[in-house]
């Protein structure tokens, strides 16, 4: 759960903590008993929490499905993400990975941690791969190709312009968009999203990893990752590595700025996208991320936090977007709710700041004409009491003496 000050300032997350802790004892419950799905699921809880939760709820089909969508995409990103691996090793894995995907016996060990593990027992994806229906293998195929190939391009190619960074994030995440869109088109639940859409989708994520992982990135090591496009950063800094001196906060918060005014350019497009899905557990597995997404911008913009440490929505936040998003209302009001705090931090003197206000009133102006922002729930930006009362506190200290002694007397069952 949370930690305890969280709680105490924000006493509502508790019960949505709670039911994302049973949900994620749930998910281990639920892992199949064949050792290749096994492995696969409780991979999939470990690379991805999050994610894993959300791809419960799906059809089994189409579950199973996305489950190996996501590690067949994990495991190829951990190729390319691995800086120790030679240049002409790398490339021609990440272009033949779509054939290793059929060996039953291909592996590779690169990686650190659980992503290394996954790796080096890549044969149990390869196995339940191959246990898919032939269209989504199909889709799978396709997607990891082309994902590979972009990537290879990207190895020996610098980004350089907002076209190559759109460019590169259509390689790493437009393209999971799309994938995703075929697949659920595959289930026969959903209709087949238009690419753009199914594009903008991944671009909105993808950037907004990007610009939270600067710090990440930038400090790898042996060499350090650099996603943010020249064309932005080099208005602000001579070199990428300069925005993390403390020296350069000004221009560093500047170019942030511009950073997250750029990522969103694809809101608009994220918000039509998800209003024409019919199914509600892909409608909550396509909405919670980009819930997240808009709020962790708002979070980002103008904070200098992102160069000095770790930008993140709280747990007790993130555990009420995955609880009440149920709906397309919430999703309208989650966007505009977000849209307006990260309005709120909009300095007029910032170079970028009617940009940013008028991306900001494009994104509320769509929210307002859906006649839905009535029916949102305001949990986002509510005004929570910060006050750490004693019957607060009593009550959490309650809580999780009774979530503990529920979760030993399960245990001793």
């Amino acid at each position: 759960m949370g930690s305890l000050g969280a709680i105490v300032r924000h006493p509502d997350d508790v019960y949505p903590l709670l039911k994302l802790k049973m949900a994620a004892r749930h998910a281990e419950k639920q892992i199949p008993e064949e050792p290749h799905w096994a492995f696969c699921y409780t991979m999939l809880l470990k690379v991805s929490r999050s994610f894993a939760l959300v791809i419960q709820q799906l059809d089994p089909q189409l579950r199973n499905a996305v489950c190996i969508f996501y590690l067949v995409l994990r495991a190829l990103d951990t190729v390319e993400d691995d800086t120790g691996i030679a240049t002409d090793v790398k490339v021609p894995i990440l272009i033949a990975f779509h054939r290793h995907i059929y060996d039953r016996v291909w592996h590779f060990s690169c990686g650190t941690k659980e992503y290394k593990v996954l790796m080096d027992q890549f044969h149990h994806v390869s196995t339940a791969f191959l246990e898919l229906e032939k269209n989504y293998q199909a889709a799978i195929e396709n997607i990891t190709k082309r994902m590979g190939a972009g990537m290879a391009k990207f190895i020996c190619n610098e980004v350089e312009t907002v076209d190559d960074y759109d460019e590169y994030c259509h390689y790493v995440a437009g393209l999971v968009g799309l994938g995703l869109s075929k697949l659920f088109h595959a289930s026969g639940k959903e209709d087949l999203a238009p690419d753009h859409l199914s594009n903008s989708m991944g671009l909105f994520l993808q950037k907004t990893n990007i610009i939270r992982d600067y710090l990440e990135d930038i400090n790898e090591i042996p060499k350090s990752r650099m996603f943010w496009p020249r064309q932005i950063w080099s208005k602000y800094v001579n070199k990428l590595e300069d925005l993390k001196y403390e020296e350069n906060s000004v221009k560093a918060v500047q170019c942030l700025n511009d950073m997250v005014t750029n990522a969103l350019l694809h809101a608009e497009d994220c918000l039509k996208y998800m209003s024409a899905l019919r199914d509600m557990s892909i409608f909550r597995f396509c909405a919670i991320p980009q819930i997240m997404a808009i709020g962790t911008l708002a979070l980002c913009y103008n904070n200098i936090e992102v160069f000095r440490g770790v930008v993140k929505m709280r747990r007790g936040l993130t555990a009420k977007v995955i609880d009440r998003t149920k709906t397309m209302a919430d999703v309208y009001g989650a966007f505009f709710d977000f849209s307006c705090m990260l309005k709120s931090k909009v300095d007029k003197n910032d170079p970028n700041a009617t940009k940013t206000l008028s991306r900001l009133e494009a994104i509320q102006k769509t929210c307002r004409e859906s006649g839905l922002l009535s029916k949102r729930k305001p949990y986002i930006l509510r005004n929570e009491s910060t006050n750490s009362s004693t019957m607060v506190l009593i009550l959490v200290i309650i809580l999780s003496i009774i979530f503990a002694y529920l979760s030993a007397k399960r245990q001793d069952n």
